[in-house]
């Protein structure tokens, strides 16, 4: 009995929160032509992050993920709530975006292509045999 309990706990799915706490009112309170950056702060806190280029934009990011045992975590929920300002730091727009934005990336294959030669692991392995100990062509013997 014992034994079956501990298999269950083992199998459970975790649920794991990242970045903004999101609550539906106050993200509802930020209103462009009506907020500045002084109230959004006020009103939602610090941002997750904010923009390096472009129009000052400041960025709200929650994601709510469930990950089963040995596999990929898969997003339950994602919310992304993006406010521009203009240059007087009043808000021009707040944005929101879900699930339909998150890209998930796939890598092509198992390797990271790179330019150069094509070495198997014998030659890295004993490749510098005869190479220890040589000097570099030009350099002195020192005297």
């Amino acid at each position: 009995m014992l034994g079956a309990l501990t298999l269950t706990a083992g199998c459970t799915t975790i649920n794991e929160h990242r970045g903004y706490i999101v609550d539906e009112t106050l993200l509802q309170a930020v209103h462009p032509g009506i907020d500045n950056r002084q109230s959004v702060e006020a009103t939602l806190g610090r941002p997750s992050f904010t923009s390096m280029f472009g129009a000052p934009t400041w960025y709200y990011v929650s994601s709510l993920s469930a990950q089963k045992p040995f596999g990929d975590a898969k997003f339950k929920q994602h919310t992304v709530l993006a406010v521009s300002f203009d240059d007087a730091g009043n808000v021009i727009t707040a944005d929101r975006s879900g699930l339909d934005a998150i890209v998930r990336i796939d890598p092509e294959g198992d390797e990271t292509p790179t330019l150069g030669r094509e070495r198997s692991f014998l030659q890295d392995l004993f490749g510098n045999i005869g190479q220890v100990g040589a000097g570099a062509p030009g350099a002195g013997g020192g005297q």
